[in-house]
């Protein structure tokens, strides 16, 4: 979207600047011309490719540089059920969603868009706003491919409560429902409005449709502002032979021991983050020192990826801590095309910048000198999921619906909210074709999760569970 200009003389004016600039209007018409190619109605569609890829096969590729005796704890983790299964194979899907029908209209998307990838973090004011927090696997992409992923992580998430199918596709309904009628008013909002739209702890209390909806998401509230460094800080170090350090929980979360060369490259490293932020972020962070490092293992997806976390304090009692994730190119890009920063890290940082309402101040990203990329942020800082464990309908339904409002206001920053609402239209036709797509999915998921069950039991692949 970005707009190309050309000067043309005028003979009483002179010079004049010119833009390639669509109008509204037009661009509205655009979206809906979209439909003649792609009609709504497409979306719909599942059925599997004949060529279609062994799933483990995929799964098993996504292990590449992964460190190799972690793989077992993810595949464990994956083990658990088909959410987590899901959740762990997002490489498996995005080359499932790239077989589908896709209207061209393009935007930063999430790439592994489930539903636990919502929640609550901290803005650097210090106050808490609802929205997308994992971007592992960003990238500009068409916008259909996240809707879908999380519309099938409710499905999946509903099967796991006993949800009944109609149940499921009325859950999905109010997703999709919420996204296409929002995006609609971010579409006729001026363009500055649009970009300081957020949902904040009040727009999630004022939502709230019952008086329990309202005690849970209080209750919600107040663990977030509870998992800062400060809270946290206790329970992950002590003190050993007179230095504070992390407490060591294998395989978990562990020391690795450093040679003087290695120690003396971590503190490279570290001026390698700090050279990555703002000049006012390099003001805070030199308030701290370094004082330790530990490898800890994070998520389903991202185990056995290389993460780690930083402790750094002011004062003994003045701690920052940092998670150092690795950042793999993403699942999308054999699909969707590289993006246009080819430091993977970085990638990740200003596509969640570009998405979120407001993000840490600390984001930042650096090389390793083996050519590993990373990206560094808080840990937790006021970050808090949802978790759909034994939820009825009528609640994930309420939580869909914030995140269907969210998701369409990250994807109107990035994209543009007047074609993709000019393609959406006012009907249910779109909604009604991403619940049908979501319930056959659904069932893909089950059943590639059989298959890797039954290639965990016949010993092809090695899980590890209850770690």
């Amino acid at each position: 979207m970005t707009v190309q200009y050309r000067i043309e003389m005028d003979e009483q004016d002179g010079a004049v600047i010119e833009s390639d600039y669509i109008a509204a209007a037009a661009r509205v018409r655009g979206g809906k011309e979209r439909r003649n190619e792609v009609p709504r109605s497409a979306h719909a569609e599942w059925e599997v490719p004949p060529d279609r890829r062994d799933p483990i096969k995929i799964l098993e590729e996504t292990n590449a540089g992964r460190v190799p005796e972690l793989i077992p704890i993810r595949y464990g983790r994956m083990l658990a059920g088909p959410f987590p299964f899901l959740r762990g194979s997002a490489a498996l899907m995005a080359e499932d969603l790239a077989s589908t029908p896709t209207s061209g209209l393009r935007v930063q998307a999430c790439g592994d868009c489930h539903l636990l990838n919502f929640g609550l973090f901290a803005s650097p004011e210090r106050n808490l706003f609802f929205g997308i927090n994992d971007f592992d696997e960003t990238l500009n992409a068409p916008f259909e491919w996240d809707i879908k992923r999380l519309a099938v992580s409710f499905i999946v998430a509903g099967q796991a409560n006993g949800h009944s199918p109609k149940a499921g596709a009325s859950v999905v309904s109010t997703l999709v429902r919420s996204y296409r009628e929002y995006m609609a008013r971010l579409a006729a909002m001026p363009a500055l409005k649009v970009w300081y739209t957020r949902l904040d702890a009040d727009f999630i209390m004022e939502t709230a449709p019952t008086k329990r909806a309202r005690r849970d998401r209080e209750a919600a509230l107040v663990k977030a502002r509870k998992r800062v460094a400060e809270y946290v800080f206790p329970k992950l170090t002590a003190v050993v032979n007179g230095r504070r350090r992390f407490v060591d929980q294998p395989p978990l979360i562990y020391h690795e021991a450093l040679t003087r060369e290695q120690a003396e490259g971590a503190l490279d490293i570290h001026d390698s983050y700090r050279a990555s932020l703002p000049d006012d972020r390099k003001v805070i962070l030199d308030r701290y020192r370094l004082v330790d490092i530990a490898f800890k293992v994070v998520g389903i997806g991202s185990v056995g990826t290389r993460c780690y976390v930083s402790l750094l304090l002011a004062e003994d009692g003045d701690p920052l801590i940092l998670q150092v994730k690795e950042a793999r190119r993403s699942v999308l890009e054999p699909f969707a095309g590289k993006g246009q920063y080819e430091q993977q890290g970085q990638r990740v940082v200003e596509g969640q910048r570009l998405t979120q309402a407001a993000s840490d101040i600390f984001l930042g990203w650096f090389t390793h000198p083996n050519g590993t990329d990373y990206y560094v942020r808080q840990l937790r800082d006021m970050k808090y999921a949802f978790d759909p464990s034994g939820v009825s309908a009528d609640g994930l339904a309420h939580y869909a619906q914030i995140c269907g409002w969210n998701l369409a206001r990250a994807h109107a920053k990035s994209g543009d909210a007047v074609s993709i609402a000019g393609y959406l239209g006012r009907s249910d036709a779109f909604d009604r074709s991403i619940a049908s797509f979501a319930g056959n999915y659904a069932e893909q998921n089950r059943r590639d999760y059989e298959a890797f069950r039954a290639a965990a039991g016949a010993g092809l692949i090695t899980a590890t569970p209850g770690i």
